[in-house]
């Protein structure tokens, strides 16, 4: 049964200490968050994780492509949409999922350039790789303000253009060696979202990928769950320890082929679950729909948590899964 991550990790920056950084810091080549994504990659790797991420050090989910999307702007930790959405000139998350790969080979000579994620129905085992992760078209318009070229009462064509961008980081993501994409769409619980602009942008994003394509969404989804079901994706990603309500909406249930993302751990609370408490929850789960559909994960990302929090309760995670095998 594989295990993966839903994303960020606790990151601090890190001031330059040798002579050699400092002097690169001169030149204005240091880069203060390497550091924190080698500590991400690390506690992972150590933790025993199969798909890792590169720790997303670099700023909440939508600052990360704010910063960098042309249109958009990203100040004082407010999202603004200033004009059109056009797609960036290079890639915004590609360097670090290639550093996050040559460190963790460096660590684990199993992590390699890609994976076959799927085999047939099943899940392949014994893999190891890094995970490309986006940001999704509908919570990046959703979380920014809207200050020109797009009307305020008419955000469809924002998140269509958005996913216009989110299609080309997603194809450099899979060139660049990721051996699936992750698109987050916390907005699609929370009913804010058109949901049917939402599947477009999703298709749009998914139409040339020739990897595996996820979605994570957050929160309870009772109200949404059978239009979420339906969404062009090959793995749906839900939180079950923070939302046990989730649990009853996978009986019963034709996913489609789809998998599902089980989230086991609660990433809103430094509390560590027991190796116990993780095992009987994903046991729950595996009743329910099997276990050749289930990747295990935590349930968001953990950026909030103490790092020594995060660590342990990664740790715990795969010990549960390894009871299971």
């Amino acid at each position: 049964m594989l295990t993966t991550v839903v994303g960020s990790y606790p990151a601090n920056t890190h001031a330059p200490s040798s002579w050699g950084q400092k002097i690169s810091s001169f030149f204005g080549s240091y880069d203060p968050y390497h550091r924190a994504l080698e500590i991400a990659v690390h506690d992972q790797v150590e933790a025993g994780v199969n798909l890792i991420s590169d720790g997303q050090v670099r700023g909440s989910m939508v600052e990360l492509f704010a910063r960098s999307i042309p249109g958009m702007e990203y100040e004082e930790g407010i999202s603004r949409i200033t004009g059109k959405i056009n797609p960036t000139i290079n890639s915004i998350g590609v360097s670090d999922l290639k550093k996050t790969l040559q460190i963790a080979n460096r660590l684990e000579p199993s992590f390699k350039k890609s994976v076959n994620v799927f085999s047939g129905n099943q899940f392949s085992k014994d893999v190891y790789g890094v995970k490309g992760i986006i940001t999704g078209p509908t919570t990046m318009v959703l979380s920014s303000r809207i200050d020109g070229f797009y009307r305020q009462e008419d955000r469809s064509r924002a998140i269509l253009d958005m996913a216009v961008v989110m299609k080309k980081e997603a194809l450099d993501l899979q060139n660049a060696g990721a051996a699936y994409i992750q698109v987050d769409e916390p907005f699609l619980s929370t009913g804010m979202a058109d949901l049917n602009i939402a599947h477009r942008a999703m298709g749009l994003i998914n139409e040339e990928l020739q990897i595996p394509l996820a979605m994570h969404v957050c929160g309870d989804l009772s109200n949404v769950f059978p239009e979420i079901l339906k969404f062009p994706v090959d793995i749906l990603d839900f939180e079950f320890a923070g939302n046990p309500i989730n649990l009853a909406l996978l009986e019963n249930v034709d996913l489609g082929g789809k998998k599902i993302g089980f989230g086991c751990i609660d990433t809103k609370t430094i509390q560590v679950e027991s190796t116990e408490e993780i095992y009987n929850l994903i046991s729950r789960g595996m009743d329910t729909i099997g276990d050749k559909k289930i990747i295990i994960d935590p349930d968001c990302g953990m950026r909030m948590l103490k790092r020594e929090s995060a660590m342990q309760k990664l740790k715990n995670m795969t010990e549960a899964v390894k009871w299971l095998s």
